[in-house]
């Protein structure tokens, strides 16, 4: 098992349109995306990471990959780390959209995250696959650290599951593109620390 694991969010994405971009193909990273993953690379670079694993997303695999690099290790995908279904729902529509398209649902999901009837996949359903999933990393490797690349709002909904919150603290915190949450796994999991690239 992992003395630690490291949660790290995405880098920026090039979307010029600010399209809800989902699990739609084709979103790359940007040039400052790019960065981010290179100063968290070496924010890293120094643990003793035994495997990174990633959501299948193009976004996050970039970001994997760069963390991976000076451990010399090959990214892991796990299709469980994806983005939550409730923003495929929005998907190739433009956040300023959704409020004349799916009225109602933008506020839903601002003020009560974890009781949306609309959404294809609720808030504890999609803790519950993200902390399984960060669960199954960390029995990867039996000694050393793991890091996790995945989704801003999966990321922190498995953070607060696996810390003992409340699922109501959604958008207290969020992880900022490439920010790296550290974990030590117990019962509940501590919160070591977040850094975030400058």
């Amino acid at each position: 098992m992992a003395e630690l694991v490291h949660l790290v969010r995405h880098g920026e994405v090039h979307n010029p349109r600010h399209l809800v971009y989902a699990s739609l193909p084709g979103f790359r990273l940007s040039p400052r995306g790019v960065r981010q993953t290179r100063l968290a690379g070496c924010y890293l670079a120094g643990r003793p990471l035994g495997a990174v694993w990633s959501s299948p997303l193009e976004r996050a695999r970039q970001t994997a990959e760069n963390l991976a690099g000076p451990h010399l290790l090959e990214v892991g995908v796990l299709p469980e780390l994806v983005e939550w279904g409730l923003m495929d729902r929005w998907a190739g529509h433009r956040w300023e959209e959704i409020p004349e398209l799916f009225p109602g649902e933008m506020e839903a999901y601002l003020q009560h995250p974890s009781d949306l009837a609309f959404a294809p996949e609720t808030l504890p359903e999609l803790a519950d696959r993200i902390a399984t999933a960060v669960r199954q990393a960390e029995a990867t490797v039996s000694d050393g650290e793991v890091a996790v690349v995945g989704h801003q709002d999966p990321i922190q909904a498995g953070r607060l599951l696996l810390t003992g919150r409340s699922l109501t603290e959604l958008f207290r915190d969020r992880p900022e593109h490439c920010s790296v949450i550290t974990l030590r796994p117990g019962d509940p999991w501590t919160e070591i620390g977040v850094w975030s690239p400058p």
